[in-house]
């Protein structure tokens, strides 16, 4: 992205803020040269740690707030106590039109709250939803929603299966990116109520998408769909697992090396292939969800990542930016509503 813009940054937000979100933001000034941050936090912290980094500090300005919100924090809570926190200064300069686009590593429940209150869902669109991206055998596949909606009824994901599509044609520069319905088997009997409606819903001749159908869940690392669609309770725990498969794993690869010198000789000559299945399976690589469905551009960072991760989310948001994703979302859901509310005519020609 060659044209100026400014993000907006929680520096307070994660397990390991202000530091890491410091780092991150240098580490994406070197790949985004016409960056500017707005840095939201505690501004003692946060000089100090730009005192060691003048070519970030040049790009930078500090905004001082007193408070942050928790892990630990309900997002009621912290929409009746939150306003001057991080989090909703940083959101609030993305409203005001400060800032292009904010990325935190906060809560995620506080963040979905905050955002949705502050920025407002985008017309057409009941619950906005976070899609992120897996690593999968054909390359990478887009899934929602990865923890905002624990309960979702059949419209919630049709526009799930909308706004993932638009994601995948933005991010994986898909022309028709394939989408499948997250149930416990492929037959059109399984799953719940709202997954058996949802799924008539897309299959419908208004809605202009390559559904596949159900999928299960040994088809997400698969590639079988380019989008994966299911509630937030579903998501997130696919999610948890496949980060806590990664690192269990990598614990037994280890474990192995070490346990004789014949095998961390051998590592030697492995090390090359090694490193290139664990850059790939790298959680960092594929950190910064995006919060779809909003007027405004909101990436979630995994709260526990490191700098190079902080800036991958960075990287998210200036791809969503630079694509005007939500711009692509609304065109969408408007052409959806006008074909719903043309008239049908019996025995007309199909367009």
């Amino acid at each position: 992205m060659s044209a100026a813009f400014t993000l907006s940054l929680d520096a307070m937000g994660g397990d390991f803020a202000p530091e890491i979100v410091v780092k991150g933001a240098s580490l994406a000034r070197e790949r985004y040269p016409s960056a500017h941050f707005l840095l939201f936090g505690d501004e003692l912290q946060l000089k100090a740690l730009l005192a060691h980094d003048t070519r970030l500090a040049a790009c930078s300005t500090i905004r001082h707030t007193d408070q942050v919100v928790t892990g630990e924090t309900k997002p009621s809570q912290a929409i009746r106590q939150g306003r001057q926190s991080s989090m909703w200064k940083a959101i609030e300069a993305v409203k005001n039109g400060e800032a292009a686009g904010v990325v935190s590593a906060g809560n995620t429940g506080a963040l979905m709250a905050m955002a949705k209150l502050i920025m407002r869902p985008l017309a057409g669109i009941d619950r906005p939803a976070i899609c992120g991206l897996f690593p999968t055998q054909r390359g990478e596949t887009a899934m929602l929603d990865l923890g905002a909606n624990a309960q979702c009824d059949a419209r919630n994901l049709v526009e799930f299966a909308i706004m993932g599509e638009c994601f995948a044609r933005a991010i994986l520069g898909l022309e028709r990116p394939s989408v499948g319905l997250l149930n416990i088997g492929s037959e059109d009997m399984k799953g719940t109520d709202s997954l058996r409606e949802a799924a008539q819903i897309l299959r419908s001749s208004h809605l202009d998408l390559e559904f596949k159908g159900f999928i299960e869940g040994d088809d997400i690392t698969a590639g079988t769909v380019d989008v994966v669609v299911t509630d937030g309770f579903t998501g997130n725990v696919a999610l948890k697992t496949a980060e806590g498969t990664v690192k269990l794993f990598s614990g037994f690869l280890k474990t192995a090396i070490r346990s004789s010198w014949l095998a961390q000789f051998g590592m030697l000559f492995a090390k090359p292939v090694l490193s290139q299945v664990m850059a790939r399976a790298d959680a960092r690589r594929y950190n910064g969800a995006l919060f779809v469905g909003l007027n405004g551009v909101v990436v979630k960072s995994h709260g526990g990542t490191d700098a190079v991760g902080f800036a991958n989310a960075i990287g998210v948001a200036v791809d969503m930016i630079a694509r005007d994703l939500n711009a692509q979302i609304a065109q969408e859901l408007a052409h959806i509503a006008a074909r719903e509310e043309a008239p049908q005519v019996v025995g007309a020609a199909a367009p």
